[in-house]
């Protein structure tokens, strides 16, 4: 699946390919200037994980196939998409890891305002087991 999608190693773990980028440009509050949306695959293997990271924008996360996925969201509580529920969002700013529950499973994030490194930060465990102590066994586990 990694060939026939175009995968390549994202960063927080698994694979990703880049869908779509909007040509809408728009202009944030802040002065940001970032397409209007982005989507992407993204495959986690078995045994693998999404480290813990946060955007600055909203994600919508979307099962495509394969086994359930575990998605972790500090202050959100935690969600498992699958067939049966497949879609689910992570508001701007939430620290958040997933991982597959036993099989590989194929998703995908759209995030609007649009994707851009700039906006993705890669958790600190210790900063996070500090902010969310009740979480920490599960924060440490995720973290790299």
């Amino acid at each position: 699946m990694v060939r026939r999608l175009a995968l390549r190693p994202h960063p927080e773990g698994g694979y990703y390919g880049e869908t779509f980028r909007s040509p809408l440009r728009l202009t944030l509050p802040d002065g940001r200037v970032r397409c209007a949306s982005t989507a992407i695959h993204y495959l986690l293997p078995a045994g693998a994980w999404s480290t813990w990271h946060r955007v600055r924008s909203d994600e919508i996360w979307h099962h495509y196939d394969g086994g359930a996925l575990r998605l972790y969201r500090l202050g959100l509580g935690d969600v498992r998409l699958s067939a049966e529920t497949p879609q689910a969002t992570v508001t701007a700013g939430t620290w958040q890891a997933a991982e597959p529950e036993a099989d590989a499973v194929l998703c995908g994030c759209t995030v609007a305002p649009g994707f851009e490194f700039a906006d993705f930060e890669l958790g600190s465990a210790d900063a996070l087991a500090g902010e969310y102590p009740d979480r920490e066994s599960l924060i440490r586990r995720l973290g790299r």
